[in-house]
């Protein structure tokens, strides 16, 4: 599943279009009481994992979901086409994915300030929020895109391996320093995702996720679905506190 920093660097591709008119739309998931073409693309906005098309009589909601994409030509793999927005200058594409629409209501109720990767991040309001769950597995609070949005399952792991705290440790039971520095990590680690991911080397900078042996000790990386969610996490148990 696309994580925050890919779908900001999305935005970044996509933002070349704001201002300009449609000229034509296609996809399987074109609602069919709106009339867009001839409307004009005002903004775009990322809220975690999800993208709003904002123009003057209708909102869209993207969700890649695990396994969609987007493009900025028409790919020949028409068949796996959602929603194409098309300019005088190029379009926008989106593959296997989920289109919504919504009204202004909608963002207004959306908490900007849980974007990891927003300028409007609130840590202090996350460190409250973290606090009031005691009981909560911290590889669960990672994922809950209410607390951390745009956190996925590399920036949990790698996040987690870099200060050293085993995925199913209670939040109650760590440290106050210890959870103020998740915090500040999984924002950090979503700014390094996005420079390595636009420089196709993300890959290459993992330090647990999905490798095999521990970059400290060389012990072996254990894999396991952690937490109410199942997720698969990996961590070293030497280098790895459970608290």
């Amino acid at each position: 599943m696309p994580e925050g920093p890919t779908i900001v660097l999305m935005k970044e591709d996509l933002q070349k279009f704001v201002g300009e008119k449609v000229i034509e739309v296609s996809g399987s998931e074109v609602p069919d009481n709106f009339e867009i073409e001839g409307e004009i693309l005002r903004e775009i906005k990322t809220f975690g994992k999800q993208t709003f098309l904002i123009f003057d009589k209708i909102i869209f909601k993207i969700h890649l979901m695990m396994f969609g994409s987007y493009s900025l030509y028409k790919r020949k793999d028409i068949d796996t086409l959602r929603f194409g927005l098309t300019f005088e200058d190029g379009g926008m594409y989106f593959y296997t994915c989920v289109v919504k629409v919504v009204d202004e209501s909608f963002l207004l109720k959306i908490d900007w300030e849980a974007d990891i990767m927003s300028r409007k991040w609130n840590p202090e309001k996350t460190e409250q929020t973290l606090k009031a769950a005691p009981k909560m597995m911290i590889c669960d609070a990672l994922m809950n895109q209410d607390i951390f949005s745009g956190v996925g399952n590399i920036i949990k792991n790698e996040a987690l391996f870099r200060v050293g705290i085993h995925p199913e440790s209670l939040i109650g039971n760590l440290p106050p320093e210890k959870l103020k520095e998740i915090i500040t990590e999984a924002r950090n680690y979503g700014f390094d995702f996005k420079k390595w991911k636009k420089a196709n080397v993300l890959s290459k900078h993992f330090q647990i996720y999905h490798q095999k042996n521990c970059p400290i000790c060389g012990a072996e990386v254990i894999k396991k679905d952690t937490g109410k969610s199942k997720r698969t996490s990996f961590f070293c148990i030497n280098d790895q506190v459970l608290l």
